[in-house]
């Protein structure tokens, strides 16, 4: 009976133990299943670059046109800015994205781009299909990730 006691108690500790990616600007936990099994939007800004700071309203309209689609909007400050520093940054360009506190580019075998800003789009089985160097818009953005999708 205290096995079982032991393994019903280990059961629901390790239930608990949701694997995550890191936190987003506001210091929350990123579950790992927002990153996986849908196509993700990751794009790399800096507060220095001019490109970027024009750039994230067009972020911002393409992350409320995506809701409820199986795609998601991701940020990753190129300077590696943490905790308070990138919730300060993030909250002077506006950012209403998740922004990833902990670079994905490990797991999805990003290349490093000195240029800013850039974008990758990757697929849910975790591939990245395109890297778009320089300033996006939503309505540019939605169209290839829609050719995407239809595998063009």
């Amino acid at each position: 009976m205290r096995g079982l006691v032991m393994g019903i108690v280990a059961g629901l500790l390790l239930a608990g133990c949701v694997e995550d990616a890191g936190v987003d600007q506001h210091g929350r936990k990123v579950a790992v299943e927002r990153l996986e099994g849908q196509w993700l939007v990751i794009n790399y800004w800096a507060e220095w670059c001019g490109p970027c700071r024009t750039e994230i309203p067009e972020l911002n309209r393409l992350a409320e046109q995506l809701k409820g689609q199986p795609v998601e909007v991701f940020g990753v400050n190129f300077d590696g800015l943490q905790g308070d520093e990138l919730t300060q940054a993030a909250e002077s360009l506006g950012i209403r994205f998740t922004v990833l506190a902990q670079d994905p580019a490990a797991r999805f075998d990003l290349p490093r781009s000195e240029a800013l800003p850039v974008t990758y789009i990757v697929d849910p089985q975790g591939k990245v299909r395109e890297r778009l160097m320089g300033e996006q818009n939503a309505a540019g953005l939605s169209k290839r990730l829609a050719e995407l999708q239809a595998g063009k």
